[in-house]
């Protein structure tokens, strides 16, 4: 059975690869900032599980110091020259992009048809995390596609995906903060304390004013937290649960799914998702840092309109 531990091996041999290239990157002033923040994830991901609670606390706690003192360094060092990479564009066109495609979709037919895919008796791949594992699995697939298809230098993975972390920085493992800090959030009873300072000033007996209140809120949290999947445990302890599925009898699946889609409308809307609209400033040059924030604001708004009202058409049949 293929299970969630071999996804976070195979993560974790590609950050120590990464933190390897990064120290033998003689044009990055900061490499051995970089190693060391990126080894520390290595480590994460291939012994978090033997480190138990405090080892993992004192690792954390060295990641925020590798990667908040200064900051991460901007190396060289590319696989391919600008010239092949311009050849490649005018020779492939829009089918450089294919290889991309095949992630989701192999994520997507993972999801539905692996799972019940057994081998003697015994599942192919862990049920629970068959989403998690087909990803890894695309991606897996995309790579060997385009090695095989490109037939660039067998570094190139490595190399272009330590220049690309280079030029996220920290921010790359800002998502798995959030939703980090959204699981303590949930263990803290947060969501049970915003539940009860809403059921105080709501009107418990209008089903739109909460569906309302919780998609809304999925999408204020979310600009608060900078992730949805931080927002989500709290409001839907404080709101999903308790009212729309509880007590008008809602579809907890859809629910959960336009809930999480009305957080993600707050994604767009904020600077703490910095990886989503900080980064591309950086990346593209852009003098404004809230340039892409301001472009996606009138479509998120639209569509948390849009999310209220499916899921109180569609959540209480």
């Amino acid at each position: 059975m293929i299970r969630l531990g071999a996804v976070y091996v195979l993560a974790g041999l590609l950050f120590a690869a990464i933190a390897v290239a990064s120290a033998r990157d003689k044009t990055n002033p900061r490499r051995v900032r970089n190693a060391v923040f990126w080894g520390l994830l290595a480590v994460s991901f291939l012994f978090g599980r033997r480190l138990g609670d405090l080892g993992n606390g004192i690792l954390v706690l060295a990641l925020v110091a590798a990667g908040g003192i200064g900051r991460l360094g901007m190396g060289g060092g590319a696989a391919t020259t600008p010239e092949e990479r311009r050849y490649s564009a005018t020779r492939y066109g829009n089918r450089l992009f294919l290889p991309a495609l095949v992630i989701p979709a192999t994520a997507l037919a993972g999801t539905l048809a692996l799972k019940r895919i057994a081998i003697g008796g015994a599942p192919l791949i862990e049920a629970g995390q068959a989403t998690l594992i087909s990803l890894a699995l695309g991606v897996v697939i995309a790579l060997s596609a385009t090695m095989i298809w490109l037939r660039p230098p067998l570094g190139a993975p490595v190399q272009e995906g330590r220049r690309l972390l280079d030029s996220v920085g920290w921010a790359a493992i800002l998502p798995q903060m959030l939703a980090a800090l959204g699981a303590v959030f949930a263990l803290a009873g947060v969501g049970n304390e915003v539940g009860h300072l809403l059921t105080v000033h709501m009107p418990l007996d209008n089903r739109f004013v909460v569906v309302a209140t919780y998609t809304v809120g999925m999408a204020l949290f979310t600009m608060v937290m900078g992730n949805g999947f931080a927002a989500f445990p709290v409001m839907t302890a404080a709101i999903g649960l308790p009212l729309l599925v509880h007590r008008f009898g809602g579809d907890p699946a859809i629910v959960s799914a336009i809930g999480m889609l009305s957080g993600f409308c707050g994604t767009l809307m904020t600077p703490m998702a910095a990886n989503f609209n900080l980064v591309p400033v950086a990346l593209l040059g852009i003098g404004d840092r809230n340039a892409v924030i301001r472009a996606q604001a009138p479509t998120a708004l639209a569509l948390l309109g849009v999310n209220t009202v499916l899921m109180y058409l569609l959540a209480f049949r």
